[in-house]
């Protein structure tokens, strides 16, 4: 069974840079079956959609947040990577990575994701 698990910093001051790695375990991405994606809720809304990383590299990403994030894999590692630049207090969510079939762009469903793990708490605060 696939699992995903995000690592990073849990707490993370306002206007600093948030990183955020997806370990992939129980299959290797070099297998190109999946686009991955990452995706956030912040406390009292809805999923939004933040972008999604290709087997190939190619990345797509949310209009609103591509001129300030980036995501990237590391085959090697079987790990892929959010980074979002300058983040507001805002941006305080739970952070999903997950993986899709197909190319979902905006997809907030939980259901067009093959596995969807547990998420991690970041917090933006002074």
């Amino acid at each position: 069974q696939v699992q995903l698990q995000e690592s990073g910093p849990g707490l993370v001051k306002p206007w600093q840079t948030l990183s955020l790695t997806c370990t992939v375990s129980g299959a290797s991405m070099s297998a190109g079956l999946y686009y991955w994606g990452w995706i956030r809720q912040p406390p009292g809304k809805d999923l939004e959609w933040m972008g999604v990383v290709s087997y190939s590299g190619s990345t797509y990403y949310s209009p609103s947040l591509k001129s300030r994030m980036s995501i990237f894999r590391d085959l090697p590692k079987n790990q892929f990577t959010l980074r979002l630049l300058s983040v507001a207090p805002e941006a305080t969510a739970v952070y999903y990575c997950a993986p899709s079939k197909r190319l979902f762009l905006g997809a907030t469903t939980k259901t067009l994701y093959v596995y969807w793990g547990q998420g991690t708490q970041v917090t933006v605060s002074s």
